[in-house]
């Protein structure tokens, strides 16, 4: 199978693979940096190497086309190669929130049947590859520890030295028997179920997706970006590290998200781009001393998953100097983006619209019926194309309430647009909302909260928050007798869930109120927030 031609059409990025846009990669930019973090820099030749060397490791480790491999693990160097290897061995990524608790990971691990589990071995005082031993994932067969000590797995160090039992042209063979329609990647979301739901996206939309994505947003060859969204999200692997190798672009894994150390990054590795949510921006400007900092390499923000105000998008070109500022709207169901604002729209435009639909997808506003309603009217947003996921992993049913008989996907979110094709959310129809630009549901907290031994009821909110976008209350109905201490229940919290699921509010409640049908009624929960 031929390698990708250097400018090639969308068609062609939608029949290739991972493995085959890494040797293109290494091929147009071979010396040029890909993969820049504190303790290990690659070229785009080395990446494409360590990628190789990683797939013989899971070939060795009898990792098979189709096999689950999760990568449990903050931004690291580690996760981009191991992604590439495992999906050059043609398995498929189960990508999991490093913020999950372990309980959390080894729930959806046994969801999909994970075979192997690549994560550390210590983190800032957690052992997550110890804890994960510990848990029951009957399909779990090895541990690969990237860093740090464990007394589970082997070290990332010797899981590559066994893959030189395997010959470099069986792997090759291997990465060249990957299909574009395979699953490269499960990335993990919540429904009005509260159970996670794995997105399964194919190498070829993936592909086709970040190609129009990369292209809409300006990146190109020689830019920096600086990735602090997880690479567990689309946010920060598909428009983060994989977006980069598709155009020569350099990714620099990022983790401490407090304004001195993005500074201090950014400064020091002469970043370009910059993607981050609007909060972030804030939080950032707010700092007494940005200033002290030259940000003058910065060129292109790129932001989503909440309002942007106009005033922050004057400030961010006025003070840091961004020449390129946009805005966009995606879901994991649609492999992470539906709309894209343009280059040179105004701030008027980027601030109150998501921008337009990308090249080769369809959006509409529809009615309760599906017909789409009048130019500025409300309606469901509904999306068709080549970038909508091919299901959720092994739940046909949910799957074909996502996604009618004629192909149109059903975000749950409520939108208009206007006569140019602008795109303006204004809704939501699901109850999720987004805290410091994490999707935070409702249900899947409530699930978890429910299993405290004094809460009868419980019911979650999301309140403005001026610190990050939105936060969850918590109304609780204790059980007879039982005595709640609202802190030490949040403490509870802290150690159940994933810290961005954490309710920052819990109001105490004798009773939940109800509709008609007798469901929680959220709109009164949301009037009773707002009252006080």
């Amino acid at each position: 199978m031929p390698d990708l031609p250097a400018d090639p059409t969308p068609e062609q990025w939608e029949e290739t693979t991972t493995p085959r846009m890494v040797r293109r990669a290494a091929t147009l930019w071979p010396s040029a940096s890909a993969l820049e973090d504190d303790v290990r820099s690659f070229t785009f030749a080395e990446l494409a190497e360590a990628g190789e060397e990683a797939a013989r490791a899971f070939m060795a480790a009898g990792v098979e086309r189709g096999d689950r491999v999760a990568i449990w693990a903050p931004n690291i160097w580690e996760w981009v190669i191991a992604a590439v290897g495992l999906q050059s061995a043609g398995a498929t990524l189960a990508a999991l929130n490093f913020r999950y608790k372990p309980g959390e990971a080894a729930a959806v691990m046994r969801r999909v049947e994970a075979r192997v589990l690549c994560t550390l071995g210590e983190w800032e005082g957690e052992t997550p590859a110890d804890a994960i031993a510990a848990e029951d994932v009957p399909s779990l067969e090895k541990i690969v520890v990237f860093r740090g000590p464990a007394d589970a797995g082997v070290s990332w160090d010797e899981f590559l030295r066994r893959g030189a039992a395997v010959d470099p042209k069986e792997s090759r063979l291997r990465a060249d028997s990957v299909e574009a329609t395979d699953v490269a990647d499960l990335i993990f979301t919540s429904g009005t179920t509260g159970q996670p739901k794995a997105v399964m996206s194919t190498h070829g939309q993936n592909l086709r997706t970040f190609d129009a994505w990369s292209r809409g947003v300006t990146l190109t060859a020689g830019d920096r970006m600086i990735v602090i969204p997880p690479f567990s999200h689309t946010f920060g692997s598909k428009a983060g590290w994989l977006a980069c190798l598709i155009r020569g672009a350099t990714v620099l894994p990022h983790r401490d998200a407090t304004p001195p150390a993005l500074l201090q990054r950014i400064d020091r590795d002469r970043v370009s781009v910059w993607p981050g949510t609007p909060s972030m921006y804030q939080m950032v400007l707010a700092h007494p001393s940005w200033k002290d900092f030259d940000v003058s390499s910065l060129r292109l923000a790129i932001t989503g998953g909440a309002a942007v105000p106009v005033d922050l998008i004057h400030m961010l070109r006025r003070e840091v100097g961004f020449e390129v500022l946009l805005t966009a709207y995606g879901l994991t169901e649609a492999t992470g983006c539906v709309t894209m604002s343009l280059p040179d729209d105004p701030p008027d435009t980027i601030a109150n619209a998501s921008g337009r639909a990308m090249p080769g997808v369809e959006v509409r506003c529809a009615a309760p019926d599906g017909t789409e309603v009048s130019r500025g009217e409300p309606g469901e947003i509904l999306v068709r194309g080549y970038n909508i996921m091919k299901g959720y992993w092994d739940d046909p049913e949910q799957t074909a309430e996502a996604i009618d008989d004629a192909g149109w996907l059903h975000t749950g979110d409520i939108g208009v647009m206007d006569e140019r094709g602008y795109l303006r959310i204004t809704d939501r129809i699901k109850d999720m909302f987004i805290m410091n630009g994490f999707n935070v549901y409702p249900a899947e907290v409530e699930s978890q909260m429910f299993a405290h031994a004094d809460i009868a009821q419980v019911a979650v909110v999301g309140v403005p928050d001026a610190k990050v976008g939105e936060s969850g209350l918590a109304f609780v109905v204790p059980n007879a007798g039982a005595t709640i201490d609202v802190e030490a229940l949040r403490a509870w919290c802290k150690d159940q869930m994933a810290g961005y699921k954490v309710p920052r509010h819990v109001r105490l409640i004798d009773e939940l109120p109800l509709n008609a049908t007798g469901k929680v009624d959220k709109l009164k929960l949301r009037e009773i927030a707002a009252a006080g």
